[in-house]
């Protein structure tokens, strides 16, 4: 039997347009989701997310990455530099996304990894992401890389509310 390879790399521009399906896949599931419809029009990566993604492979003060599974990417995360007013940095993980097949085996967590070490290396003081109310999985994902709770964010819609 063959050991299915997992693993983590920098994207590249040749990854473009996995990238750009993976971030399409990845709003989509999130805008779903409890608190998500606010998310995708406040939080989320801009559209087109080929651009956005381009430019964070781009910047200095990103790092995008792909997960792969034998060579076959699967996965991304994105984590940028956040200048706090004292002069330090924050990571912000903006995007972290494996398809839903691969999940389960060890991708993200390579991603992850990734991105903290490039976060430490930069000299953050600090590393911060978002999960979406209720999503239990985001949650306890972040909680294994040690990443808690250290702010609520509350909302209340004054749209009307649509009969069904």
């Amino acid at each position: 039997m063959t050991a299915i390879a997992e693993g983590a790399r920098p994207a590249t521009a040749d990854d473009k347009a996995d990238l750009a399906e993976l971030a399409e896949l990845a709003a989509g599931e999130l805008a779903l989701l409890r608190g998500g419809a606010v998310w995708s029009q406040l939080e989320a990566r801009s559209a087109p997310h080929s651009e956005s993604l381009s430019r964070d492979i781009a910047d200095d003060e990103a790092l995008v990455v792909v997960g792969v599974i034998d060579d076959a990417v699967v996965g991304y995360g994105a984590v940028r530099l956040v200048k706090l007013h004292d002069g330090t940095h924050l990571g912000r993980i903006s995007d972290i996304y494996v398809l839903p097949e691969a999940r389960g085996v060890g991708v993200g967590e390579v991603m992850m990894d990734l991105l903290m070490a490039w976060a430490s290396e930069q000299g953050c003081i600090g590393v911060d992401s978002l999960a979406l109310p209720g999503d239990r999985n985001t949650k306890n994902f972040f909680e294994t890389h040690g990443l808690v709770a250290r702010a609520i964010i509350v909302h209340r819609s004054l749209l009307p509310k649509q009969s069904a």
